[in-house]
């Protein structure tokens, strides 16, 4: 894929927050590991390890892929919900970070607040790994920089478009594109655009890689010779009180089969799932030949495994 032999960089007992600070030699050394464990899933290298996994928001793909990655590593996962935990009832972050230091090996927190993540970080003394926070979420990115790679077989000069809300799911593909040398358009309807904080770092990120980036409220724009074109539900987690009045703000925003026909021929639809068929995307092409949903869902379970691997053994 893009191989790395004797690299200076190492996941070793780091943090994964974001993939900004993540070097793009060490992306492409993830991306080479998960090959790698995907074509021999079972080995030991994390025997006697663990990993904390706290939950305050669920999940099926999160969840499945970071216990059966760790277990198939020959390690153990334990899986906390903010039910199960003191945190529920006001013990604070910092706290739980020094308390789980001296029982695990690392911690994966999927949560609302980013700030969440970073504190608890910053308290422990063992690597953590953001499963999903409001702002980004970068084992997702990972997992679709590898899909494209598998799709493509290739990523630097590639173009993704995303339509949709301008949420955590995009920020993290803008920044791992931004990183690899992809392409990036995001759609987005006048007041969903992207944080424009992550936009910054994305457009310095892409100045040194070569890509280029186009941020516009017209999906055909985006989409335009794309070759993957993406999508994520319009109402996230938390949002459901805003449903009713999402849906009408993001009418125009589907990626159905007369938006795909102005992608490139060979393009292929990706999605984070869990989808919502016939809002942001029609049955007929996530279930489709084009869609590769299903891959991409898979390959969560193989980066999970070489982030685990990498920054654990």
């Amino acid at each position: 894929m893009h191989a790395i032999t004797n690299t200076r960089q190492s996941l070793k007992g780091r943090d994964l927050l974001t993939l900004i600070e993540l070097e793009t030699d060490l992306i492409h050394a993830i991306l080479d590991e998960a090959a790698i464990l995907k074509k021999a899933p079972v080995e030991s290298s994390l025997a006697g390890k663990t990993l904390a996994m706290i939950f305050e928001k669920s999940s099926t793909r999160t969840r499945v892929s970071f216990e059966a990655g760790m277990l198939q590593l020959g390690g153990a996962a334990l899986f906390l919900s903010s039910n199960d935990l003191q945190l529920g009832r006001g013990e604070s972050i910092a706290d739980t970070a020094k308390v789980l230091s001296g029982y695990v090996d690392a911690i994966m927190i999927r949560t609302f607040e980013h700030e969440k993540a970073e504190e608890l970080a910053e308290h422990a003394t063992i690597p953590v790994i953001n499963g999903l926070t409001d702002l980004y979420h970068p084992c997702q990115a990972l997992a679709d920089l590898l899909t494209i790679y598998e799709l493509k077989g290739a990523l630097k000069g590639k173009k993704a478009a995303y339509i949709g809300d301008g949420n955590n799911v995009a920020h993290s593909l803008m920044i791992a594109c931004a990183k690899t040398g992809i392409d990036f358009a995001l759609a987005s309807p006048k007041g969903y655009e992207a944080d424009q904080s992550v936009v910054g770092e994305a457009k310095k990120l892409a100045s040194h890689s070569g890509s280029k980036l186009l941020f516009t409220e017209s999906p055909q724009a985006a989409a335009s010779e794309a070759d993957i074109v993406y999508s994520d539900v319009w109402t996230s987690m938390g949002q459901e009180d805003e449903s009713l009045k999402r849906l009408k703000d993001f009418e125009g925003y589907q990626v159905n089969a007369e938006l795909m026909k102005l992608a490139k021929s060979d393009a292929h639809f990706l999605h984070c799932l869990p989808a919502h068929r016939e809002e942001e995307v029609t049955s007929e092409v996530i279930d489709g030949p084009q869609s590769a949903v299903f891959q991409q869902a898979e390959n969560r379970l193989h980066i999970q495994k070489a982030l685990l691997k990498m920054i654990l053994s």
